[in-house]
């Protein structure tokens, strides 16, 4: 087998572990996991168990930062919690025409003092064969930042870091869209919950598919009060089922 050949065999069943994974283990984000987890899988630095967890020190030194996020993947960490409220799985996502990334990166650099935010960077994977020209005979020249890392057994991929940041307080629809647009963002994600989420302008897929503001949802004592599927703000931006899918 060649090299390359196994390079798409480790990479391959590093995708379907993580898809595998993911039915029972809800903590396993793609999003955020896919790239560092496909790396440890090739590494075969996570190729053990909790029991003997011979290979939990190694692990955790490959995951980094990012082992709390994504130790389930490769089931090395308990189950957590799963969220019951249906309104936290569904959410509307939209581009701004004119972002201001320099704006959110200097927003994002540095907790918010006032903590009406807070932010979770995390790597992506861009394929650069996608966005090169096609030509019979092409030089290619690449600049590099401290922030960028080229994989050295995937030349046409690059790991770039995604930044966004959660509101901590429960927005309506029109005031997260709002809040993203004045710090800079080039997109969001407004969840039927209420949680916003600001996505910077290195993120694919719009930034972490999951609610996870600190203060929104409600406490659960606040939403038996009312209907669990009125989405958060309806009655104030007159929402209706067309507009959001």
């Amino acid at each position: 087998m060649t090299c390359r050949s196994a390079l798409i065999t480790a990479f391959t069943i590093g995708i379907l572990l993580l898809a595998t994974r993911t039915d029972y283990s809800e903590a396993c984000n793609e999003a955020i996991c896919a790239s560092v987890v496909s790396k440890c899988m090739l590494t075969q630095s996570c190729k053990c168990d909790l029991v003997t967890c011979t290979c939990c020190k190694e692990c955790f030194s490959c995951l980094s930062y990012l082992y709390d996020e994504c130790c389930s993947c490769v089931d090395l960490c308990p189950k957590p919690n799963i969220t019951d409220n249906p309104l936290s799985k569904k959410s509307h996502v939209e581009d701004f025409s004119e972002p201001v990334p320099g704006l959110f990166q200097a927003l994002t650099a540095e907790p918010d003092p006032h903590e009406r935010w807070l932010t979770f960077t995390y790597p992506v994977d861009f394929d650069m064969s996608l966005f090169a020209p096609k030509q019979e005979k092409e030089i290619k020249y690449h600049m590099q930042t401290a922030e960028e890392e080229m994989h050295p057994l995937k030349p046409n991929v690059m790991t770039v870091n995604c930044t966004v940041a959660f509101m901590a307080q429960c927005n309506s629809w029109n005031k997260c869209r709002a809040s993203c647009q004045s710090m800079g963002a080039t997109s969001y994600r407004w969840f039927h919950d209420g949680c916003c989420e600001c996505i910077g302008d290195t993120c694919i897929n719009y930034g972490i598919n999951e609610s996870r503001c600190i203060h929104c949802p409600m406490d659960k004592e606040e939403d038996d009060l009312k209907d669990q599927y009125d989405d958060f703000g309806q009655d104030e931006d007159e929402l209706t089922e067309d507009e959001i899918d």
